[in-house]
């Protein structure tokens, strides 16, 4: 038998990798940037981001002892071509990441995000809008930085550590397109109104005129100002309206009142469980008047809305009872010597007020009272008196406590899409809201402890350009992510998930697991898979577009 010289081979474990790559050369990445970027740089700014990307997607902290990462790599077949793992010093990287910020990281994103809607085909018509707070540890006392990193409005709940605000701009419901960073006391209401002055112009370069989109964002969108600046650019948008708002109310109480609602049903994608049922949804068309203007008001009631209303409603209940109880055993405990005394006392206690959401039963017993002594044998007892005593029995009163209910299950849906109902219907907008989900999500994805613990840089310029970095890693996660679901979607099928059961819904986390363990050898110039690959990952690369190339191939 031939012995193999081994000290030719080299083995390399490149996992999901290569696809990070192969993506990553369909948005046109390193091009892109290098064509932005000017830079005479013997490492060149898009493969340093690139690099950044796989270091990111990889597990691993971005700029975290790259050098090393690439020692261990098949640097040719992952970057495209042979590079040096010297090149990805800290020197490098923080000269590259200098002149990322100089040229603009919203001018880099924004090419590589238009490249990727191309590429991809995705409707940019559906926009969500968010923001989020990412905290840092240490001082930030920088001179002139490019955005202040100071105490502010907290959603990590850690009031004690500085900020920065990052926001997103995503299209059909996960993929962003558009990112910033802001100063760590930004207000939400602020960065709605700014978008909203440059958002036709933005979308314009996805050939998307005003009305052609619909801008979604949270209830802090809803201000004078935001909503004067949706009418004069011609821009549709979908929010929720805040119940500190008394249209809010007024709204609801119309709804629940005309009893005309629309009957949607369930939205989730997974099956119901009986431990958790899906929320069922109905809904009704209204109207409401803010700042002088009339906007559509949809109401929606979820059958698992805001559980935390329906205890509040439980405590009102509660404390109201044992008010009544007080009040009928102060009733109960006296007799009455008239029967119009007894009916009286139970009339007023049967109206304990309008506003009750109880109901006092009640019934007056005539019960005699017999003189003293033993009557003669054979003669019943001589009644001296009648006195009359009131029982009572307290019951909610379900006129009052079924609409108090169904109000505590409702919020309102704003928007200006008035005349499209046909193309815009209830069902339809309902859907579009729940989707900001999705960016939440990716606000998770960016939050998340492997990577936040990179935020240990001193200069705010060089954070704005790691973000850029996250926001790029972020782009192709969702995209592998799109293009597998698609996949299903269209050929009505599934992949292998977790513990080996079927999914119609597989996520990009999911798809490096099964990957994990790919391994490559290289002779040379010759590069192949130690083991063939099996048909779970065929069928992951079929879904999301990929030649099994990608592993051998630079």
């Amino acid at each position: 038998m031939e012995i193999l010289n081994t000290d030719q081979m080299t083995f390399t474990e490149v996992g999901h990798l290569p696809i990070v790559k192969e993506y990553a050369k369909r948005i046109k990445l390193v091009e892109t940037i290098n064509q932005i970027v000017d830079s005479q740089m013997e490492l060149s700014p898009g493969m340093a981001v690139l690099a950044m990307v796989l270091d990111t997607l990889s597990g691993r902290t971005p700029l975290y002892r790259l050098t090393e990462f690439f020692a261990e790599k098949d640097a040719e077949l992952l970057l495209g071509q042979a590079v040096g793992p010297e090149l990805f010093c800290d020197t490098n990287l923080g000269r590259a990441m200098d002149k990322i910020f100089d040229t603009g990281t919203l001018k880099i994103f924004s090419q590589l995000a238009q490249n990727a809607l191309v590429e991809f085909e995705v409707d940019a018509r559906r926009l969500n809008f968010d923001t989020t707070s990412i905290s840092v540890y240490g001082d930030y006392d920088l001179p002139s930085p490019a955005f202040q990193i100071t105490y502010g409005h907290s959603k990590d709940k850690r009031p004690d550590l500085k900020q920065f605000l990052l926001s997103m701009l995503c299209v059909d419901r996960n993929i962003p397109i558009l990112g910033a960073t802001h100063d760590g006391n930004a207000s939400d209401k602020t960065l709605n109104n700014e978008l909203l002055t440059n958002i036709s112009k933005y979308m314009a370069r996805h050939k998307l005129c005003p009305g052609a989109y619909v801008y979604v964002a949270d209830s802090a969108f809803v201000t004078e100002d935001n909503l004067q600046k949706a009418e004069d650019f011609g821009t549709f948008f979908l929010t929720r309206l805040p119940a500190t708002y008394g249209e809010c109310s007024r709204a609801i109480t119309e709804a629940v009142t005309a009893d005309a609602w629309i009957d949607i049903g369930a939205l989730a994608e997974e099956p119901n469980h009986v431990k958790r049922p899906a929320a069922r949804y109905k809904a009704y068309e209204g109207r409401v008047e803010l700042y002088g203007k009339a906007f559509r008001a949809i109401v929606v009631h979820s059958s698992a809305h805001d559980k935390r209303r329906h205890k509040r409603i439980d405590r009102l209940f509660q404390n109201e009872y044992k008010q009544l109880e007080q009040t009928v055993k102060k009733a109960t405990d006296s007799a009455f010597y008239c029967r119009a005394d007894a009916e009286t006392a139970a009339e007023k206690l049967a109206h304990p007020g309008a506003a009750g959401y109880h109901r006092i039963i009640t019934e007056i017993k005539e019960v005699p009272r017999f003189g003293r002594g033993r009557p003669a044998e054979g003669k019943p007892r001589a009644v001296k008196r009648y006195e009359y005593v009131l029982s009572a029995t307290i019951v909610e009163a379900p006129e009052k406590v079924g609409p108090l209910r169904l109000q505590a299950g409702c919020f309102v849906l704003l928007s200006n899409i008035v005349g499209q109902k046909e193309d815009w219907p209830a069902a339809e907008l309902l859907s579009l809201y729940k989707s900001q989900i999705g960016i939440e999500k990716n606000f998770s994805f960016l939050k998340d402890p492997v990577i936040v613990n990179s935020i240990f840089l001193k200069k705010a310029e060089r954070i704005e350009a790691l973000g850029l970095v996250l926001l790029i890693s972020l782009l192709i996660w969702r995209l592998m992510e799109r293009s597998m679901r698609k996949y299903i979607e269209a050929n009505d099928s599934s992949l292998v998930g977790w513990e080996g059961r079927p999914t119609k819904k597989p996520t990009a986390f999911m798809m490096t697991t099964k990957f994990a363990k790919i391994l490559v050898i290289t002779i040379g110039k010759h590069r192949q898979l130690a083991r063939p690959l099996k048909t779970l990952h065929r069928q992951y690369l079929e879904a999301m577009g990929v030649s099994a190339s990608v592993f051998t191939v630079p």
